[in-house]
């Protein structure tokens, strides 16, 4: 038995000491030589302590704690709001709610020519929370069928529609990288738009798939839902937050939310290989049970519909065209 724990504990502290490195080369000093010396000499250094230290038990101890001082630095590195930012993340949205009257600000309406080249449209938009009528979710596909990105959209009985898109929050010249994603790369974005930018984006120009899937759930709850992102937003202006691609995710994020709100569902393994979260969204009776989920699948594809309506107006209606579980 006690073989047995030596064993588990090397392990775990090989995979702690390899992810310190990590992070000391990703977050640590700007100059890559320097970061890379510091990774280096953090894991090599750890790596001496086990071999060279006995008793076993005192260099597990000793390689322990030099883990955690990285972590604890690594936990205390701030996200900002002042970097040089791409301009299509450049403005951070907030919200007023006055009754039942929501005003968002600085939600995104880009004209596209092409991925990188657009006109920007910062709009402020109102919208009536009372005549709100149900919540919908995106999810598109750029590569693997494992992954995919979710967008949350809540519908309007004027036919209005507010989408949210939960990204990176980019600088200029930067890049996603799903590595640099689970370290402290990215502040987190939500991305408010209107969704003939934040659909047709994926679309039209970066050739993505993407599925419409209307969730059925109460009008209450999908304000509930709704109501706690604005929270978020309005406090991401004023305290930034980093994301992360395992804790702090599209998806994760999503569900935060349900559970701020009390409306979680157990953690599920399609939550991280969100890929199937359709699949897990229709087992739990949140998608229409009408038809085959084969069929429903099928059906929910929009990316043709998206492409054809490009930059009509009545976008959102024409996605939705013979869309299963309608209101």
């Amino acid at each position: 038995m006690h073989a047995l724990l030596g064993v588990v504990a090397t392990l775990t502290l090989l995979l702690a000491v390899a992810w310190g490195a990590a992070a000391l080369w990703f977050d640590g000093p700007p100059a890559r030589a320097a970061a890379g010396v510091l990774a280096g000499a953090f894991a090599l250094g750890c790596a001496l302590v086990l071999v060279k230290v006995r008793p076993y038990h005192r260099a597990l101890l000793l390689a322990a704690l030099a883990f955690a001082g990285v972590l604890v630095w690594w936990l205390a590195i701030p996200p900002r709001n002042d970097r040089d930012w791409q301009a299509d993340v450049a403005r951070p949205p907030s919200a007023t709610i006055d009754g039942s009257r929501l005003t968002v600000r600085n939600v995104r309406n880009f004209d596209y020519r092409s991925e990188t080249d657009f006109d920007e449209r910062w709009e402020i938009r109102t919208y009536a929370l009372d005549q709100l009528v149900g919540a919908d979710l995106f999810l598109c596909f750029w590569g693997p069928k494992q992954i995919a990105h979710t967008i949350a959209s809540w519908e309007f009985a004027d036919g209005g529609h507010l989408a949210v898109s939960i990204e990176t929050r980019k600088e200029k010249g930067e890049s996603y990288s799903a590595v640099r994603g689970f370290f402290r790369q990215f502040e987190v974005y939500y991305v408010v738009a209107d969704e003939r930018d934040v659909v047709r984006l994926r679309t039209n120009y970066r050739g993505e798939q993407v599925f419409l899937y209307r969730l059925q759930m109460p009008v209450q709850d999908a304000r509930a839902v709704l109501v706690d992102y604005l929270r978020e937003i309005d406090k991401l202006a004023e305290h930034p937050r980093w994301y992360n691609a395992l804790t702090h995710n599209c998806t994760t994020a999503i569900r935060y939310h349900a559970k701020q709100v009390g409306l979680a569902r157990p953690l599920e393994w399609r939550l991280l290989a969100n890929g199937h979260l359709d699949e897990l969204g229709y087992e739990r009776g949140q998608l229409d049970r009408s038809l085959p989920f084969d069929e429903l699948r099928r059906r929910s594809d929009i990316t043709a519909k998206a492409r054809a309506a490009d930059q009509d107006p009545a976008f959102s209606g024409r996605i939705r065209e013979g869309l299963p579980g309608g209101r």
